[in-house]
C-alpha cells in the first residue's frame, strides 16, 4: 500500500469515529452525563476539520472523475467535451492543493503554534544602513500584523539617528501567531544603494530577526532572586521614547545572563510587567533548544531548524526581489512586502516546511 492509499485510508477511518462520536452526543443518555459529554465534544471539535477536509476532496475526486469519464467517452456532446478539457486541469491541481491540506491536518499538531510570540529585530553588520533595514523590517511585521487583525505591544525600540533601529521587541498577539510567523527567524540581508554612496554601489547589510513563542507562567518558573532589575530614565529620538522619570526598566536573569530591557510605557510596573514577559519568552526557547539538541543529537540531519544564524532571506532593492534561500522561492513584489503583504512568501514557507515534515513523518511510519 503507497503513501496516498495509507492517508486515504486513516481518513475514512478518522469519517468513522467522527460519525460514532456525533451519533454518542445526539443519545440522550449522553447528553444528560455532562463530563462524557465535553470530552465528546472535544473530539467532534479535533476531528471536524479534517473530516469537512477530506469530504470536501472526495466531492472534487467525483467530480474529476466523471470529467475524465466524459473525455473517454467517443460518442460524448462536443460542448461537454471542451468543458471536460477546461475543467480537468485546474481540478487535478486543487485536487493536489487538497491532498497537501489533508495530510497537514493529520500532522501532529506543534502545541506552540497557537502562541503569541516575541518578535525582534536587530541590526547586523552594515552600520547605519542596517540600523535603517531593521527599522523598515519591524514596520512591515507590524503592518501585516495589522493585515491579520492581530495586536502588537512595542515592548523596547533602541533608535539611531538617522531613524534607523539598532534593536527592536514587541509582543504580538493574535490567533495563530506564531503558527505564521515561526519561519522568518533567521539573518534577513539587503542589497541596495543607502542614500549615503555617492557613487551608486549597492551594498550588502544584514538583520537579524527572531520569533519566539510568548511562555506561560507555568511553562517557566523565574526565581526572584536570580533576578537583578535596573532603573532608567527612557531615551530615544524623541515623542514617546523620552520620559523625565525613571520608567525604563532592564532586567538581568543571573544565572543566565539574559538581559531584557523596556521602555516603551511611561509606568515602570507596565514595563516591568512587558519585560518579565520577553524574559519568559527567551528562557522558554532556551529551554525548548536544549530540548531539541537533545534530539538532533541522534539524527544525521535536521530539517527546518529555522537556526537563526542562516541566511535565511536576501531582499535586493536594484531588482525589486525578494529571495528565500532556504526553499529557493523569490517574489519580485518588494515594495509590496515591504509594505506588510508577507501572505504568498509566508505560505510559501508554511508548504515547503510541512511538506517535509509529512514526507518524514511517512517515511518513518
Amino acid at each position: 500500500m503507497g503513501n496516498q492509499d495509507q492517508i486515504l485510508e486513516r481518513l475514512r477511518v478518522i469519517k468513522q469515529n467522527y460519525e460514532h462520536v456525533m451519533a454518542q452526543m445526539g443519545d440522550p443518555s449522553v447528553a444528560s452525563d455532562q463530563q462524557r459529554y465535553q470530552k465528546l465534544a472535544k473530539q467532534h471539535r479535533d476531528l471536524e476539520p479534517i473530516v469537512q477536509a477530506y469530504q470536501a476532496y472526495q466531492n472534487r475526486a467525483q467530480e474529476l472523475a466523471e470529467y475524465k469519464a466524459i473525455l473517454s467517452d467517443r460518442q460524448a456532446d462536443p460542448e461537454l467535451l471542451e468543458m471536460a478539457k477546461e475543467e480537468v486541469g485546474p481540478l487535478e491541481t486543487q485536487l493536489e492543493e487538497d491532498f497537501l491540506e489533508l495530510q497537514r491536518l493529520l500532522l501532529p499538531k506543534d502545541p506552540m503554534d497557537g502562541k503569541n510570540v516575541i518578535l525582534e529585530i536587530r541590526a547586523g553588520t552594515g552600520g547605519e544602513e542596517a540600523a535603517l533595514f531593521a527599522g523598515e523590517m519591524f514596520r512591515a511585521y507590524c503592518r501585516f500584523a495589522e493585515t491579520n487583525n492581530w495586536k502588537v505591544e512595542v515592548a523596547d525600540l533602541s533608535e539611531t539617528g538617522l531613524g534607523g533601529l539598532k534593536e527592536a521587541t514587541a509582543v504580538i498577539e493574535g490567533k495563530d501567531v506564531y503558527s505564521r510567523l515561526k519561519y522568518e527567524s533567521g539573518t534577513h540581508r539587503v542589497q541596495r544603494v543607502p542614500e549615503t554612496e555617492t557613487q551608486g554601489r549597492v551594498h550588502t547589510s544584514a538583520i537579524t530577526v527572531a520569533i519566539l513563542p510568548e511562555a506561560e507562567d507555568v511553562e517557566v518558573h523565574i526565581e526572584e532572586k536570580d533576578l537583578r532589575i535596573d532603573r532608567f530614565r527612557s531615551s530615544g529620538a524623541g515623542g514617546q521614547h523620552v520620559n523625565t522619570t525613571d520608567s525604563a526598566v532592564r532586567i538581568t536573569h543571573i544565572p543566565t545572563g539574559i538581559v531584557v530591557s523596556c521602555q516603551d510605557e511611561k509606568s515602570q510596573i507596565k514595563n516591568r510587567e512587558k519585560a518579565m514577559r520577553v524574559l519568559r519568552s527567551h528562557l522558554y526557547e532556551r529551554k525548548l533548544q536544549e530540548q531539541h539538541d537533545k534530539i538532533a543529537a541522534d539524527r544525521k540531519t535536521q530539517v527546518g531548524s529555522g537556526d537563526r544564524s542562516e541566511k535565511i532571506r536576501t531582499y535586493n532593492f536594484p531588482q525589486a526581489r525578494v529571495t528565500d534561500h532556504r526553499i529557493k522561492f523569490t517574489l519580485y513584489q518588494l515594495d509590496g512586502f515591504m509594505n506588510g503583504q508577507m501572505d504568498e512568501m509566508i505560505n510559501a514557507c508554511r508548504t515547503f516546511f510541512e511538506t517535509q515534515r509529512i514526507q518524514e513523518q511517512f517515511k518513518n511510519n
